[in-house]
């Protein structure tokens, strides 16, 4: 009888270490849902919509200027950010806000990313912390999942037409 018990004890763990080593490489490589908060990218992504966010693109080196990623804190480590990229390495971005008179511009070192909220006046992102380390990035955000009635590919963002 305690044979059984630890045969199947045995079996269980054994799957569930299996499971969780595919669950694991899944949200890793794959990818994994999100649920953003703050005003930082309205009206593209609004507090609690739940997104999609694809790892692929990050592994591969393939972020683009428009992108919106999700990416670690680079005040909080324990905490994930949502942007769009502004300027990859190289690129001359405004580091201004909106509501300076005089703009001020800067380059991406190499290696960085340049990261803006799409709500420019309520977000905290590169023009306040400067550029972050492409390392940071942990995915793409390709999808809105939730709330159903936004469900599909996000927009472009509202600040493509800015002044530099």
């Amino acid at each position: 009888m305690f044979r059984g018990f630890f045969v199947k004890t045995i079996s269980f763990v054994g799957y569930t270490v299996q499971y969780g080593c595919i669950a694991h490489c899944a949200f890793e490589y794959i990818g994994e849902f999100v649920s953003c908060s703050g005003p930082s990218m309205e009206p593209t992504i609004t507090n609690h919509d739940v997104v999609f966010s694809e790892r692929a693109s990050r592994h591969l080196c393939r972020i683009q200027k428009g992108d919106i990623v999700i990416a670690k804190s680079p005040f909080d480590p324990k905490m994930n950010i949502c942007k769009r990229v502004m300027g990859l390495e190289g690129d001359k971005v405004c580091t201004s806000g909106p509501s300076d008179i005089f703009k001020t511009h800067t380059y991406v070192p190499r290696g960085h990313v340049w990261l803006e909220g799409d709500n420019l006046r309520n977000s905290t992102d590169s023009r306040s912390y400067g550029p972050i380390p492409y390392a940071l990035i942990r995915g793409r955000v390709c999808l809105k999942m939730w709330p159903p009635h936004n469900f599909g590919v996000l927009a472009e963002s509202p600040n493509d037409g800015r002044i530099l």
